[in-house]
Order: structure tokens, then C-alpha cells, then sequence
């Protein structure tokens, strides 16, 4: 006969639970920081945010693939472009409102990559 245990949670790091809700660690409480998170915790956050994970999505400061994809460019575009840190939201609408040519250059790539992956997509589903 074997004895049953209790089920110990599941838990992640808070870098990884920090990139399952798209914000940057380092601008989080320090107790989400601190600590692993329970599964639960995860989903708990993501069906009922705190107001600290509400402000930290609207205002930022953002990490890199969010900033990638507010821009509708690559996490290398980003780089090509100059930007290797996070943003916040109003730096990310200034980026957007001066338009500089990089940006324009990096949304035509990601354009035509996607399209491309769309086309290809396609040509496997008919095959």
C-alpha cells in the first residue's frame, strides 16, 4: 500500500511569470519580485489584476517584445532601430508620432515577413 502525499503547487520563477503577464520585472512590487509564484497566483493575477499590473501594462515601463509589438516590429528591429532598453507607453506614442525612418523601414520588414509566413501557411494547407 502506498501512502498519498499532498500535491505541492506549481511554481515558476517571477522572471517567468513577469514575461507570462508582458511586464518587466524590475518594475514590479518587490514581493512579486522576491518570491516564486504559485500557478494559482498566476492565474489569479491574470483574471483579477492588482492595480500595481494594471498601471504597469497601461504605463509602462514595458519589455522589449511589448515594445516590439506596440511598434508592429521585430525584437531585432528594435535593436537595428537603436532601442535596447525597455519603453514606456508615452515614449513608445512619441516613437510612433515622430515616425523616423528606421521604423517605417522595420513595420514594411515585419509586413513582408508575415505576409510571407501567411503565404507559405497556405500553400502547406492545400497541400
Amino acid at each position: 500500500m502506498s501512502t498519498s502525499k499532498a500535491k505541492t503547487p506549481q511554481t515558476m520563477k517571477s522572471a517567468t511569470a513577469a514575461k507570462k503577464l508582458g511586464i518587466l520585472l524590475s518594475a514590479a512590487p518587490a514581493e512579486f519580485q522576491e518570491g516564486p509564484v504559485s500557478r494559482d497566483e498566476l492565474n489569479a493575477l491574470q483574471a483579477n489584476p492588482p492595480a500595481w499590473l494594471t498601471d504597469l501594462r497601461r504605463e509602462g515601463p514595458h519589455p522589449r517584445q511589448v515594445v516590439a509589438t506596440k511598434l508592429r516590429v521585430s525584437a531585432s528591429g528594435l535593436a537595428r532601430g537603436g532601442i535596447t532598453g525597455p519603453l514606456t507607453t508615452a515614449e513608445i506614442e512619441d516613437l510612433k508620432a515622430e515616425n523616423p525612418e528606421w521604423l517605417e523601414r522595420e513595420q514594411a520588414t515585419r509586413a513582408k515577413v508575415r505576409e510571407e509566413e501567411l503565404r507559405l501557411k497556405q500553400q502547406r494547407t492545400k497541400a
